[in-house]
Parts: C-alpha cells; structure tokens; sequence
C-alpha cells in the first residue's frame, strides 16, 4: 500500500480537528470574557531510507539523505489572552479587567476556579456571585439596606445606605498566573489551576502585575470573526487537497493493477 494513504489520512484528521476549534470559536463569540483558542500541529516520525552523511560510494557523503515523514498529529491547543472589547453596560455590578488577571470564585466542593467573566449578580443571602451562582474569593456580602453599590478600579466595594452612609464591604481579588495558557477549560467560564500553569499570585487589581477594574462594563470574547472564517477556509481546503491525495494514490493503483503483461 502507498505510505500516501495513510499520511493524507492524518492531514484529513488534523484538519478536521483544526475545524473543530474553530467552530467552538464561533459558537462562544459572544461569551463574556472568552478567550479564543489556535491550535498546534506536530509532523509525525520519518522513514529514513538513506541518512544524511552516509557514504554512498568511496569518499563520497551523501549530503542531504533520503527521509519520507508520515504526516501530522495535533499538538496542542492553546488559549489565547488578548484582551476582548470592552461592552458599556452602566450596570454598576459588571466589572471587567484591563490588563491581566482573573477573578477567583468558589465552588461548591471547597476548591478555587477562574474566570473573565465579570457579569456578577447577588445571591438571597446577599454574597456576590457570578453569572452560574458561585461566589467570589474572598466572599463579599451585600447588607440588606444598600441602596447603592460602588466598584473601584482597585476592587473596593462600597455600599451606600438608606440613610447615606458609604461602608465598604471588601474587596475584589485578582490572580494571574505565569502560564496562563495552561490553565484547563472547565465550562461555565471557568478555568482550573493545573501543573502546567503554576500557582496562583493573588492581589490587589492595579499592583503587582494585575490589571485594573473597570466597573460598569464586560469584557467581551476575543474571537474575530473574519479571522476564524479565513481559518475555516483555510482547513477546509486543506482537508480537501489531503482527500487529493488519496484520490491520485488510488488511481496509481488502479493504473499498475490494470497493467496487462
């Protein structure tokens, strides 16, 4: 069989996987604070008929050699964090972050997630929470006679009363990571901690590397449509001269088979 079959074979595989990407891309355009993805792709391991060096008669180097690879495989995929458009909301309980970091929110088993999404709400026992109901780290309670809340660009929550007293009520924290790019994708927004990301440095928004918030607005996906649907194409012509591929090892099959001695 020609090695032509089953190297196409990975390219159509390949490609597909890069149409996948792309689609999750376009179906998470107008997700708060979603970070597109680019996928990496990898050649895969040659045959190495004659190496390069090797005498091919005496005192004479070949000096190229002789190698055929076996196609591609998918490395990896990596988020990308450039910042996304920032949408006006005037909605005092949208915040957004201007430069790095994350928000950290609480889950219901005790552990710490991440998120850009900035589209916070207040529970019935008056903590703030995001969008799916998990609360902030560290926690912040809303008392019940606010009558007016207040988001500063280093995070302090102040809340004004019925009668017109400004208390602050905490303040929201931020965490960056070295590799932010290796953080896992839970779903809901969310983003774990894992080896490959490092630790988590906490701090205050505007200091040591954070970005700063900025109340009444969203972050919006980075996604850009013309550039995804380039990509589309891209892979799908790609996909398409691989399926070429296999056609012409086909019909140099059918053309030695159908040799008449």
């Amino acid at each position: 069989m020609l090695r032509a079959f089953s190297t196409a074979a990975t390219g159509m595989t390949a490609q597909q996987t890069m149409v996948d990407v792309i689609s999750n891309n376009l179906a998470n355009i107008n997700t708060n604070g979603f970070k597109r993805s680019q996928i990496d792709f990898q050649d895969l391991m040659y045959v190495k008929l004659r190496s390069a060096g090797s005498e091919v008669a005496t005192s004479v180097v070949d000096p190229n050699g002789l190698e055929i690879g076996s196609g591609v495989r998918s490395a990896s995929t990596i988020k990308v964090y450039t910042g996304g458009e920032m949408q006006n909301t005037q909605r005092p309980l949208d915040v957004a972050i201007g430069g790095d970091g994350f928000f950290q929110v609480t889950m219901p088993d005790g552990s710490t997630k991440y998120t850009r999404d900035g589209a916070l709400g207040i529970n019935a026992d008056g903590a703030l929470v995001t969008a799916s109901g998990y609360q902030l780290e560290p926690a912040i309670t809303i008392p019940n006679d606010t009558q007016q809340i207040d988001i500063g660009k280093d995070g302090t929550v102040n809340v004004t009363n019925s009668s017109g007293t400004i208390t602050s009520v905490g303040t929201i924290q931020l965490a960056r990571f070295l590799n932010p790019a290796g953080l896992t994708s839970e779903g809901d927004n969310l983003l774990a901690e894992t080896e490959a990301s490092g630790t988590p440095i906490t701090g205050t928004a505007g200091e040591q590397g954070m970005g700063s918030i900025q109340s009444g607005f969203l972050e919006k996906s980075n996604v850009q449509m013309v550039t995804e649907l380039v990509n589309l194409i891209t892979a799908q012509r790609a996909y398409e001269i691989n399926s070429r591929a296999i056609k012409a090892g086909d019909d140099m099959l059918r053309t030695a088979n159908n040799i008449v001695t």
